[in-house]
């Protein structure tokens, strides 16, 4: 956003100050500056002249002769502007002159020398129009500083517009002189408004059928217009600002949104017996002022002329009720179109603009009746002739609450910390428009209208209004005094951080951070269905409002998504999902890890025993435990409908792994393979860790044997471990799956048991002895040995 120093001074004195120190002081109180820009500053020499003789160049059908009244004296000047005329008074730049981004010094054109040059308003850096010279008033003196004559010079800085989200109020010059006021202690001076008076009954029909959109609306209307185009000096203003002149009505709407922030839209009131507002009972096609045909649907608020729609509200008016050059009768719309609706309609269109962005910032209902007084004010001052022809139609649906907030000195000392006087406070909020009611060190703030619409609400932000017109800068940077008392261990989190640290620094795998809700069309693509669960309100698309269940859905997206970046990889997150709600109503967030291990080239098979291994390696150094599997039905469509295991430890069951549905895995990759495993961490803190038991470690060689075993269909590795763990060989140091096969109905699977003694190396006869014994025990369960 664009503001003019020049605008601000209307409204503030800033006489004795330095201009570029006060935006400084801007920047620091109230919102970000991106840039200042000095406007006129490099024109120089440019005088008003008169236009005595016209001659064409005998050479060219363009280039004019022309001899030019400077005051001083009269000058030799080439022109090829198609406007020019004997009798005109226009921009000279007399020669030795200066123009934005040229020097102007004597030169010969044509063949013939010209001592200057006349200058269109784009030459000078006043507005976009390079059709011919620029013609100023047949009064303006012959020699006469065209700086004189129009604001050229200003200072026109730049606010960064997120700054200003919250801020409606200074979406508008009005808004920002008054903070400007604030921090100079100057006084802000009222907006000219007209008293609207009108001695007749009649009014504009309005009616408003969707009053959950509206909060405001006012219709006007004026005749007896007859002038056409706005004053250069509003011409100039606005340009300087970011927009084009237009007309004058046009350009006054213009003027009163970057003056006070309220968007306003014109009608030709030929066009207009009986304003409705509401919103299509089906789609419609409508053509707006950009000459673009538009696709409205039933949920886009609209401006109708009986039943013919006339405009978008809070948009863009439509092409057939536009102001034209003959127009010199009008009706004014001024309104306060609810926020989130006009966003919603804008980004359906595809269409922003500088009247939608207003509104969704959520405008004072208040600024409806100013600008209306506003425009008839300025019109008027414009167009002595123009007249009021209607009474005002104020349809007021609903209004924002009036805040009042009290506190007392203590709250604001113990806040700021530092001491602020209770007149330097009641100074500040009145300069800022608060209403301020003291009682013996007590303060009841009244919040305006204007701050009242989503920005001021609590106690804290009226402390923010004190401390940052006080000024930031101006505090004493003290230490706080406070005790140092520990930080109670947040045993979850440790978990949380600790199995984050296993899957990157041991496993290599990649931290991502998901949504909560389901992506649709994403799921789609993999074939996963949505499934029912809770939903956000007031979200157009109904498969992107579902609350997930699950977190490997979302994980599964995020891989396929990058699949071509890597051979394999794998990824996780710990988030949050929703299992339904509770009896009380509320959802039953629960936060879970998801994970997925991709390969290009690895087999299913591969990826969920390394899934395994990630998994038991977690347990057993975080639980000091071991991860026990049990085969489950699928609790969703695309887990595998045999590879789906349910994971426990110490008796808690706390989570999945799982293989992809052959038709979700053909979707997601018809060559490669993905396993992915996923803990509820609630459940999973709850699995009592064991006791750390340290054991001297020893120096003697080990002696390892390899068993390849026949299992029988519905054996668990569980059953097979009992067979060697319940023997409690002291000998035994360790074992471990190295392999496993499946042939033809047969499963099997080789087992690695490592022996080691304290004192002495073990004879391989001792070993046997012990794996006989565990071959017995397999045997009465049906494990044989592989042939």
């Amino acid at each position: 956003m664009f503001v003019s120093i020049n605008w601000i001074k209307e409204y503030v004195d800033l006489s004795g100050f330095d201009i570029k120190e006060l935006i400084n002081k801007f920047t620091l109180a109230t919102a970000e500056v991106e840039d200042i820009y000095e406007k006129g500053k490099d024109i120089n020499h440019v005088i008003v002249g008169k236009i005595l003789t016209v001659e064409n160049h005998p050479d060219s059908k363009k280039l004019h002769l022309l001899k030019v009244d400077g005051g001083d004296r009269v000058y030799n000047i080439v022109c090829g502007a198609p406007n020019v005329r004997e009798g005109m008074k226009v921009a000279l730049a007399a020669a030795p002159a200066r123009v934005p981004g040229a020097d102007i010094n004597v030169a010969t054109v044509g063949g013939y020398e010209s001592e200057g040059m006349c200058c269109s308003a784009k030459e000078l850096g006043l507005s976009d129009d390079h059709s011919g010279i620029l013609e100023l008033p047949a009064d303006a003196p012959c020699g006469e500083d065209i700086k004189k004559l129009y604001p050229i010079e200003d200072i026109v800085f730049e606010v960064d517009n997120k700054s200003l989200t919250n801020r409606p109020d200074l979406w508008g010059h009005y808004g920002i002189a008054r903070e400007f006021a604030a921090l100079t202690g100057r006084e802000l001076k009222p907006l000219a408004l007209d008293d609207l008076s009108y001695d007749g009954d009649y009014q504009v029909p309005v009616t408003i059928e969707r009053e959950d959109l509206v909060y405001r609306y006012e219709a006007l209307k004026m005749d007896n217009i007859t002038v056409n185009e706005s004053p250069v000096a509003m011409q100039i203003r606005l340009y300087y600002c970011g927009m084009r002149s237009i007309n004058l009505l046009a350009d006054v709407t213009n003027y009163i949104m970057l003056e006070i922030g309220q968007p306003t839209h014109a009608f030709n009131a030929n066009m207009i017996d009986s304003i409705k507002v509401g919103t299509p009972k089906e789609k419609i096609k409508f053509t707006t002022l950009d000459n673009t045909e538009r696709e409205i649907d039933e949920n886009t608020l609209m401006i109708y002329n009986n039943d013919t729609p006339v405009a978008i509200a809070g948009i863009m008016g439509g092409l057939d009720s536009e102001i034209v050059e003959d127009t010199g009768a009008v009706v004014l719309e001024s309104a306060c179109f609810d926020g989130i609706s006009v966003r919603k309609s804008s980004s359906r269109l595809g269409h922003r603009t500088d009247s939608s962005a207003r509104y969704e910032k959520m405008l004072d209902p208040e600024l409806c009746a100013q600008a209306v007084g506003r425009f008839a004010y300025i019109v008027k001052s414009i167009d002595s002739g123009a007249k009021i022809a209607s009474k005002v139609n104020d349809k007021y649906v609903r209004k924002y609450p009036e805040i009042t907030l009290s506190f007392d000195k203590k709250y604001v000392d113990r806040y700021t910390g530092i001491e602020i006087s209770d007149e330097r406070i009641i100074h500040t909020l009145t300069s800022l428009g608060f209403g301020v009611d003291y009682n013996s060190g007590e303060f009841t703030v009244s919040v305006p209208s204007w701050r009242a619409t989503k920005d001021v609400t609590i106690k804290a932000d009226i402390i923010e209004e004190i401390t940052r017109i006080y000024g930031y800068d101006n505090f004493n940077i003290t230490t706080t005094m406070m005790p140092l008392k520990p930080v109670k261990t947040d045993y979850a989190k440790a978990e949380d951080e600790e199995i984050k640290d296993i899957l990157v620094k041991k496993y290599s795998m990649h931290e991502v951070n998901s949504y909560i809700w389901c992506d649709g069309r994403k799921y789609k693509k993999l074939g996963i269905e949505v499934e029912d669960n809770v939903k956000v309100l007031n979200i157009e698309n109904s498969e992107n409002g579902v609350l997930r269940n699950s977190m490997l859905p979302t994980l599964l997206v995020i891989s396929n998504e990058n699949k071509d970046f890597a051979e394999s990889y794998a990824v996780f997150e710990i988030g949050r999902v929703v299992d339904g709600t509770r009896e009380d109503g509320t959802c039953n967030e629960r936060k879970h890890l998801g994970a997925v291990l991709y390969s290009k080239s690895g087999s299913e098979k591969e990826l969920y025993y390394k899934a395994l291994e990630v998994i038991n390696t977690i347990v057993s150094e975080i639980k000091q435990t071991k991860a026990e599997y049990k085969k489950i039905a699928p609790a969703h469509n695309w887990q595998h409908p045999k590879n789906t295991a349910e994971i426990s430890a110490n008796g808690v069951a706390f989570g999945t792994i799982c293989a992809l549905h052959p038709s979700n895995k053909f979707k997601f990759d018809k060559t490669g393979s993905a396993v992915c495993f996923e803990f509820d961490m609630d459940s999973f803190n709850s699995v009592r860790a064991n006791a750390i038991e340290f054991a001297e470690t020893s120096d003697m060689q080990s002696v390892y044997y390899d068993l390849s075993l026949v299992i029988p269909d519905n054996t668990r590795f569980s059953e097979l471990e009992k067979c060697w763990v319940n023997e409690n060989f002291s000998e035994l140091e360790s074992y471990k799956i190295i392999d496993t096969f499946e042939r033809l109905g047969v499963k099997s699977i080789t087992v690695r048991f490592n022996f080691v003694d304290m004192e002495r190396t073990l004879e391989m006869e001792e070993v046997q002895k012990k794996i006989d014994k565990i071959l017995d025990n397999l045997s009465e369960i049906g494990v044989v040995i592989k042939a």
